[in-house]
């Protein structure tokens, strides 16, 4: 394959708390791109204009982000993949599944509220895979903290060490623009301006007579900061970036378009290429000729009038051409890949070629599940894929009887999506919902009405606990299942799971049965799950 091709590739997400402007961001990554004229903007149910990334009619009408979005585009030499993750954190595994699939993600920081919750658990994700870090705070042109508080903030908080990049000038209505520290150059905000083509006024450094004349005290003050902090920060080492030990720290208004290039630029000089990724097997180097991929993602229905269903790959190794015959390796079949497409949020595109690092998608009828991976023969199963134990769980029933048969089809979709955990009952019964957070039964119920036309019952289980149960002894866990029998069920991969209402029936059990293990996390396949980098 063409080394060039894979050292253009920069593979990243956009990760941060609900609201504090990710999907924003997102659109203008996009507008500075080129790969959009305009942005969409959330404005409400009765606005015809939403967020690009955002393509589920729940979207659009609760103006959030539930559900993953892949973006490709070019931006000088680079070819960029985003993955733009769910903001809500009811989502969080499936944000968790998208940052295995990335090389590097930017943070967006809300200046006003600083670290919050959500951004603490993404950023954990990504510290136990280093994944690199480039984070923005955002809406500076608000009235914000000070930004040595925020800067603390993150260090103290996420356990990284802030490298400030640019520095801001002012706040809210008083934000002049920022400092930027690596190349002594100032660069001056004007509110409501939208330059996509970096025509931005600039000034020579905080020396600079001119801008001390213009913004007055602001100027002086961050003249004071910038010395400070230079003096008070590690100098940036590219190596510990790459490590996640250290992250750049830019500032900026994305809904003003400033300091969305900066971003892109930085990513683009910073952000690795596609690196290694772990098999069961061996490592497999994205510079190996033949072809591997892993599906992160599986979604039904993007396209209501074909039914579609549609398997995310990112390329692992080697050059995919359209038409190849690729292995699944959980089930041994080969397939001719000749229906293959990259992505623009809901837009695509078909394709002939894919890279290391770029997120291809396979329109399929069940061939592909969340977790598989593709090879031209070998076979190999990628790790670090992970399902989560649910903190929900909800029964459900149709309300039809004649639907039954459709509601079963949607769970199992959903179930292969990951969207939401299935459980069937070994002694039979309704099924259980298992999932991380409310909102998810909720986008469940109502994509089940709009895009399968099954109206369901959604009632609360009297489970609160799930463990999938293992054991090297087939005969011990078969006798374990067979004494549980009324508290085991099959997930959609048919692992063993065992469902407790408190937590103490586990520790009970585990001290019964010291033979089986008690998995809160556990791979595609239905083994547990083992950790990566």
């Amino acid at each position: 394959m063409s080394v060039s091709e894979l050292k253009r590739r920069r593979t990243f997400a956009v990760i941060s708390h609900p609201d504090a402007g990710k999907t924003t961001l997102t659109e203008k990554l996009l507008l500075f791109s080129g790969a959009i004229q305009i942005a969409g903007t959330v404005k409400g149910r009765k606005s015809s204009r939403f967020a690009t990334s955002d393509w589920m009619d729940i979207e659009k009408q609760r103006g959030i982000s539930v559900a993953s979005s892949v973006m490709q585009f070019e931006y000088g030499d680079a070819v960029m993949n985003l993955l733009d993750t769910p903001g809500h954190e009811d989502f969080s595994e499936d944000t968790y599944r998208v940052l295995t699939a990335v090389d590097a993600a930017i943070m967006v920081i809300d200046g006003a509220n600083g670290v919050e919750a959500q951004t603490l658990k993404l950023l954990e994700v990504c510290r136990s895979r280093k994944t690199p870090i480039i984070t923005f705070i955002n809406k500076l042109d608000r009235e914000v903290r000070q930004p040595l508080d925020l800067l603390d903030e993150i260090e103290q908080h996420l356990g990284v060490a802030a490298v400030p990049f640019t520095w801001p000038i002012g706040m809210g209505k008083e934000f002049q623009g920022v400092y930027d520290i690596r190349h002594d150059q100032v660069r001056v905000f004007r509110a409501g301006q939208e330059t996509l083509d970096g025509a931005v006024e600039t000034l020579q450094g905080l020396g600079d007579a001119d801008g001390e004349r213009r913004f007055g005290p602001a100027w002086l003050r961050t003249r004071e900061e910038v010395e400070l902090i230079t003096g008070a920060s590690p100098a940036f080492d590219k190596e510990a970036f790459l490590r996640g030990d250290q992250s750049p720290v830019l500032f900026g208004s994305a809904i003003n378009n400033f300091g969305v290039k900066e971003i892109l630029d930085t990513m683009v000089e910073l952000a690795p290429p596609p690196s290694a990724r772990m098999t069961v097997q061996r490592p497999v180097d994205p510079a190996e000729p033949k072809f591997t991929g892993v599906v992160f993602k599986v979604q039904a229905n993007m396209d209501l009038a074909h039914r579609d269903r549609v398997a995310f790959i990112r390329v692992c190794s080697g050059r995919f051409e359209r038409g190849m015959a690729l292995k699944v390796s959980r089930t041994g079949k080969t397939f001719r890949a000749n229906n293959v497409v990259a992505f623009l949020s809901q837009r695509r595109e078909t394709i002939s070629e894919a890279y290391p690092g770029d997120i291809i998608g396979i329109p399929n009828h069940g061939t592909l599940s969340l977790g598989d991976t593709l090879t031209e023969g070998e076979d190999l199963q990628f790790i670090g894929l992970p399902f989560f134990a649910p903190e929900i769980f909800q029964t459900i029933e149709v309300v039809d009887p004649m639907r039954a048969k459709q509601l079963g089809e949607a769970l199992r979709q959903f179930g292969d999506e990951g969207a939401i955990q299935v459980f069937r009952p070994v002694l039979g019964g309704s099924l259980v919902l298992g999932a991380v957070g409310q909102l998810q039964f909720e986008v469940v119920k109502h994509r089940l009405a709009a895009e399968y036309k099954v109206e369901v019952r959604i009632s609360p289980a009297r489970y609160r606990m799930s463990r999938w149960v293992t054991c090297d002894d087939p005969a011990e866990l078969r006798r374990f299942s067979d004494s549980y029998a009324a508290r085991m069920a099959l997930d959609a991969a048919d692992a063993p799971t065992y469902l407790a209402t408190h937590g103490s029936e586990i520790e009970v059990a585990q001290k019964l049965w010291p033979k089986i293990v008690f998995n809160e996390l556990r791979e595609r396949s239905g083994q547990p799950f083992k950790k990566t980098r």
